[in-house]
């Protein structure tokens, strides 16, 4: 997944847990969710899968690519 900030012409190329994260949060999952179902089908504990979620939402808030509401 590639999410492109056309504002600014930059471009953000994601892996595979990336995907995942921006994919359930746009279809409606809450963050927590998310962390969950990343620690359920990832090799990483519950507190890192919710550390991950919250670094990488945090990003896309520092990029202006999302907003945080």
């Amino acid at each position: 997944m590639v999410l492109l900030d056309e504002r600014a012409g930059h471009y953000w190329q994601l892996n595979g847990t990336g995907t995942l994260v921006v994919t359930a949060l746009l279809d409606g999952a809450t963050p927590e969710q998310v962390a969950e179902r990343l620690a359920a089908t990832r090799p990483v504990t519950p507190e890192r899968a919710a550390a991950d979620v919250t670094a990488l939402i945090a990003h896309l808030v520092k990029e202006r690519l999302v907003t945080d509401s």
